[in-house]
């Protein structure tokens, strides 16, 4: 009796051991490095290790996109399962993640809930697995940890509570960085509201100008062709003044609706700004749009900026496209974007262009899409800025930089749900191609892109 009582009191012992040098491994982590997805990375490593596991993940839940995503992933596999999003109720992850409450699987096949499709995916046999909740200091769920395969047995008490004390660990580095972030944004969000405040002070002066110059410009031209039309001395003149003036006659529209659409441009560039960085973007407003005169006045705007720089810009509309039901003024700020980023991108002699295609057949995204393309010969993408972007983490290469144009393009795809694809070569130059639907699924049935 007493030897089976030591022998248990040594195994207790030996159990709390173990969980003591993971807490201590994963706080050494934390301490040392500076990015918490090191932090998460190594936990996990960390659980497989302690745990005899071959294989492992932590999926963490995206509210904008409401998905489960393998961001951290361990394995064999792990190539194929990281981005892989699932549907917060889907599969084993997203019971416990709706449950909050951990599940031992020591047959993964039995499991009633187990995606099997995603195994045979990517070809991989989940034996037996330890599913744990990340969940934050309010029991707000941000994700599971997954834990599989154990080498050569079943996993006992023990491993469960080693998965669970380390995935708590990994829960509370992740609120820690979400709490930063919190506070960073509330910071910018209320300085971009500053400077959104300032730059509508600003523009007004050359909003109320401009509308003057035209009221006093118009009762100019009022007057002098009643002169034209009165006979006399005055007739030489008269021409002569009219002569003079036809330049500005012919200019001077252009040059207001140019001052007028520059000033609403900063305004509304600036709110989007806004609604990026607090990461939203205002509901769409569809309606049919020529998507190549939105470009070509955006053309217009930046033209100047590009051969200042010496960097040819065209736009090429090719065939006749159709009307793209599409939110006007978030495609214009998309194209703003993408055609600003490449001029700053873009070095003398550079060039950029903006293609557009698009067809009506068929289903998106393999038919019924507009596709928009901007392709520059500029210094190219480098692997790790060019994962981040049109994301919350996007990062700019500039100096000063804040991302925000990639975030605002990713903003706008994301609100018409449509896709990005970028190449990019470093030395070669970029080529950015964004698809949007054609047609919307939330326009009015009695209406229709044609209309």
């Amino acid at each position: 009796m007493e030897n089976a009582d030591a022998e248990s009191l040594r195994l207790a012992l030996s159990q709390l051991e173990r969980q003591f040098d993971a807490v201590r491994r994963v706080a050494v982590s934390l301490s040392t490095a500076t990015e918490v997805e090191d932090v998460v990375r190594e936990a996990l490593k960390i659980s497989l290790t302690l745990a005899g596991s071959d294989a492992g993940s932590i999926l963490l839940y995206h509210p904008t996109k409401q998905k489960l995503v393998f961001e951290y992933v361990a394995g064999e596999k792990a190539d194929e399962l990281m981005g892989v999003a699932l549907d917060p109720e889907q599969g084993i992850a997203g019971a416990v993640f709706q449950s909050g409450k951990t599940l031992v699987s020591d047959d993964v096949a039995s499991e009633r809930v187990h995606m099997r499709e995603l195994d045979a995916r990517i070809g991989h046999t989940t034996r037996n697995m330890v599913t744990v909740p990340l969940l934050s200091s309010k029991t707000v769920p941000l994700g599971v940890m997954q834990v599989l395969n154990k080498r050569g047995a079943r996993f006992d008490e023990s491993d469960v509570r080693l998965i669970e004390i380390i995935a708590s660990q990994i829960a509370v580095a992740l609120e820690t960085v979400h709490l930063h972030q919190e506070a960073r944004l509330a910071t910018v969000v209320r300085f971009i509201g500053n400077i959104s405040h300032d730059v509508k002070n600003m523009v007004t002066p050359a909003v109320v100008g401009a509308e003057t110059l035209k009221l006093i410009a118009d009762e100019c031209f009022r007057k002098l062709d009643e002169c034209q039309e009165r006979q006399g001395e005055a007739e030489d003149r008269t021409a002569s003044l009219l002569g003079a003036l036809t330049e500005l006659r012919e200019l001077y529209p252009e040059i207001l609706e140019m001052i007028l659409e520059g000033c609403d441009a900063v305004q509304q560039r600036m709110a989007q700004i806004a609604g990026a960085v607090k990461g939203i973007v205002s509901a769409p407003h569809f309606e049919p749009t020529d998507i190549p005169s939105v470009a070509s006045r955006i053309g217009a705007l930046l033209s100047l900026q590009a051969q200042r720089k010496g960097v040819t810009l065209a736009i090429e509309k090719g065939c006749e496209l159709p009307l793209a039901w599409v939110d006007a003024r978030q495609v214009y700020n998309l194209l703003y974007n993408l055609v600003l980023n490449a001029i700053d991108a873009c070095s003398e002699g550079d060039s950029i262009a903006l293609r557009f295609d698009g067809r009506s057949e068929g289903e998106f995204p393999g038919g019924d899409y507009f596709a928009i393309e901007c392709a520059d010969t500029g210094p190219g993408i480098p692997e790790k800025v060019k994962a981040r972007l049109f994301t919350d983490e996007a990062v700019s290469t500039k100096p000063m930089g804040t991302g925000l144009g990639t975030r605002i393009i990713g903003n706008v795809v994301d609100a018409h749900r449509g896709t990005i694809e970028v190449q990019s070569e470093v030395g070669v130059g970029t080529k950015i191609r964004c698809l949007l639907p054609l047609t919307s699924n939330t326009a009015s049935p009695a209406a229709s892109p044609d209309q």
